[in-house]
């Protein structure tokens, strides 16, 4: 990394931190160059303005984001649905809990509405949902999945993802936890592999059938 490129990494830092204090509306350019230690001008050259540096957030963590899920949708060739799934929760985890203050700026950010956020919607969020669809859709032609209603099933694991990163507060003052140790990410992990495993999956259809000794479908 050139000392440009260290720069700009000292002034995207700087801002995650400030944004996830005091706001993006309550930071201003002289606090994130204050705190990166930096010149004014460097951020306007790097960014433009406040809105530029935003946007660079939140697009460089889509692209790591989207880059994992269209890994585990390359796969379907030579993997099975079942592999590529727990590839996206394992990743996905780990990809937040290295990058957690930036994940829970984005997160909450994306809860609002805005122009960046829309234009985030048409553009990532509508790519995580075709990769997402497609590997469920798979699952459920291979049989390895119930057939249940993919968009469902792609919001339900989306938010068992991201929620520990969009309100780590919570988790922290309620239960104690810290979503960003890599105990709790391993321990999480297994949650949800658990949860795929007794939800989703259709090997254990006829243990439930039993259990309720009525039809699934």
């Amino acid at each position: 990394m050139d000392k440009g490129e260290k720069t700009k990494r000292k002034v995207i830092d700087a801002a995650v931190s400030l944004f996830n204090v005091k706001g993006y509306s309550g930071t201003s350019i002289r606090s994130i160059a204050d705190r990166a230690g930096v010149n004014v001008a460097l951020i306007s050259y790097y960014f433009g303005n406040k809105q530029g540096l935003l946007e660079e957030l939140m697009v460089e963590f889509f692209e790591g984001y989207n880059k994992i899920l269209e890994e585990a949708y390359q796969d379907l060739k030579s993997a099975s649905p079942k592999t590529c799934l727990f590839s996206i929760v394992e990743k996905i985890l780990k990809y937040q809990q290295h990058n957690h203050h930036l994940a829970r700026f984005v997160h909450r950010e994306v809860t609002l509405d805005s122009t960046l956020v829309r234009e985030l919607m048409m553009t990532y969020f509508m790519k995580e949902k075709h990769f997402m669809k497609a590997i469920i859709e798979a699952g459920i032609d291979k049989e390895e999945f119930r057939n249940l209603s993919c968009d469902f099933i792609s919001i339900q694991i989306r938010a068992l993802l991201t929620m520990p990163y969009s309100q780590p507060q919570y988790i922290r003052e309620v239960y104690h936890l810290y979503p960003h140790e890599s105990y709790f990410v391993q321990q999480y992990m297994k949650h949800i592999k658990k949860w795929l495993q007794e939800f989703l999956y259709t090997e254990n259809d006829e243990k439930i059938k039993k259990q309720l000794n009525i039809a699934l479908y």
